[in-house]
């Protein structure tokens, strides 16, 4: 160990580089699909190491004096990025002649941006880096600091955040209902970096032992919690989950409207039984029996959902879609589908909001939701009159791009618990929702999304466990419908009661889970993790002061 440390530190060079490129990179094996977190106690103690062989002049500018470090973090952040996001590219080839010029932009240059994040968290660990064990706090804690920046600074995108790695099975996301992703963020980075200090003399055996101790609360904090809460079903209330696996190349194109619209009444009528869409499946869940001989039961309410932008039409341009849907759904069915919402005369002109409708069985629109946090580039283009000036244009196919609705609500449902919409790309934020007290929460979050465009990539899984991690530290079930998948149903700890994979077509017919008990997130949001975070940072700036000391 101490030989591998000594030849990390002095490493200079090319070799300097490509090894902090690969060290980044190693640790997106600790994300899904693959979800191999032992990556992350090899690619931490390298950073650990590389940052410990930083040279600075003290004659230089602070800025230069840093600049080492900051590298030395840009660079394990590229390789984390590029390692980790590659996939976005595949969304320019959805429409290869209008964007696949774009794909070095999205597979190098956002990396490249998202890579400061980790450069400049790096130069705050520095300025307070000592020469004991103790120095992992301080890379600790400026990773989550950065962490938790990348999640609200020009718009936020806390994609694969750190915390994600110490997290690949329910029983390990536990403690993102305590103190959040961000939480998870500091908790990983002191686990991973652990082994690092086995070469130290000072403060070797306190950290380890505080390593130690995290890790085995993360795990029996995540067992006792599972153990205790086992799963219950809202009673009398059904689902019905439809995933139709449309392409992205077909789902706005003119002449396949009617059989991408007949495809979801189709698997919405298979009710159980086979379905007339060829490959399609029916996930029945473990809760479904029948009722016992003679017993007289009322009909279950039964939700029906459909994915984001369901319709590739404006429904309320088409009455006639309106009546279909009205005589497919059975009494007590209600729909709640992702759909175009226009407010004005027709779309050149008018605002456009990517939504959610609420239809019950008498084809009535009686809710809608809209996206209040939208995906740049995706959904509207930052900067239009500009970037427009240099051929770019956001990739969803709607003049002018999607407006932001103005604000986010739960929808109240006869003969169910209530709901809140999270379409698409919104919940990848847990900072963002507000749950309510434990009066007027939700009874489970509903997230329509459309994952098409990725193809069978790492992107598709990668969505879910966010959208996993999120329903968990809120403490409120998972529904989620996926145009190409992965749809599930999760109860609040997140585990799964059904589910479809990637590619596949078919519905998900399972029971309601029951919402959990209030989480101390969804209570207090980050506060939890700010005093974790502020714990971590004394116990670093101390050290520093007393390496100072003793220099002095």
């Amino acid at each position: 160990m101490d030989r591998l440390a000594g030849w990390v530190l002095l490493l200079e060079g090319w070799r300097r580089v490509v090894l902090t490129i690969a060290a980044g990179a190693l640790c997106t094996f600790a994300l899904p699909p693959y979800n191999f977190p032992a990556v992350g106690f090899v690619g931490f103690p390298l950073l650990v190491w590389l940052l410990d062989g930083v040279v600075v002049d003290p004659g230089r500018s602070l800025i230069r004096r840093m600049a080492p470090a900051f590298v030395t973090g840009w660079l394990f952040g590229f390789g984390y990025f590029v390692a980790g996001l590659w996939w976005l590219g595949a969304a320019m080839l959805v429409d290869a002649a209008a964007f696949a010029a774009f794909i070095p932009l999205a597979v190098l240059g956002l990396p490249a941006i998202l890579a400061i994040y980790y450069g400049l968290a790096a130069v705050l660990a520095r300025l307070v880096w000592g020469d004991s064990a103790l120095r992992i706090f301080a890379l600790a804690g400026a990773f989550a600091l950065f962490e938790y920046l990348r999640a609200i600074l020009f718009t936020g995108f806390p994609w694969n955040e750190i915390g994600v790695m110490a997290a690949p099975v329910p029983l390990l996301m536990q403690t993102s209902s305590l103190v959040g992703v961000h939480g998870l963020t500091l908790l990983a980075v002191i686990v991973f970096s652990s082994p690092a200090v086995l070469i130290d003399r000072r403060g070797r055996g306190p950290v380890l032992v505080v390593a130690s101790a995290l890790l085995i609360f993360h795990l029996g904090f995540g067992f006792w919690r599972m153990q205790v809460n086992p799963t219950e079903f809202v009673e009398n209330v059904r689902l019905r989950v439809v995933q139709p696996n449309i392409e992205q190349s077909l789902k706005w194109e003119a002449t396949q409207a009617e059989s991408i619209f007949d495809r979801h009444i189709r698997l919405t009528e298979a009710r159980g039984e086979p379905s007339t869409v060829p490959g399609a499946t029916i996930a029945l869940s473990s809760d479904t029996k029948a009722p016992a001989t003679g017993a007289a039961l009322p009909p279950p309410k039964t939700l029906v959902i459909w994915p984001e932008s369901s319709f590739p039409f404006l429904l309320t341009e088409r009455p006639d879609a309106i009546a279909r849907i009205a005589d497919t759904l059975q009494p007590n069915e209600t729909l709640i589908a992702g759909a175009a919402r226009i407010e004005g005369p027709d779309i050149a002109t008018s605002r456009v909001y990517n939504s959610v409708y609420v239809i019950d069985d008498e084809g009535e629109i009686v809710a809608a939701r809209d996206k209040t946090h939208l995906v740049p580039f995706g959904e509207y283009l930052p900067f239009q009159e500009i970037l427009e000036g240099f051929g770019l244009s956001q990739l969803a196919e709607m003049p002018g791009g999607f407006s932001a609705g103005a604000a986010r609500a739960k929808v109240a449902l006869d003969g169910a618990p209530s709901f809140l919409p999270l379409i698409c790309y919104e919940i990848i934020f847990p900072g963002e929702i507000d749950v309510g007290t434990a009066e007027t929460r939700p009874g489970f979050l509903v997230n329509d999304t459309n994952d098409a465009w990725y193809g069978a990539t790492p992107g598709p899984y990668q969505h879910l466990r966010l959208a996993e991690l999120t329903s968990v530290a809120v403490g409120l079930p998972l529904v989620r419908s996926a145009n190409t998948g992965i749809s599930v149903v999760n109860d609040s700890y997140g585990r799964q009661i059904g589910g479809l994979g990637l590619g596949s077509t078919g519905t998900i017919e399972v029971g309601l889970p029951r919402a959990g008990a209030s989480t101390l997130f969804a209570r207090f949001a980050s506060l939890p993790f700010w005093l974790a975070f502020a714990i971590t940072w004394v116990v670093a700036v101390v050290s520093r002061l007393r390496m100072r000391a003793r220099i002095d």
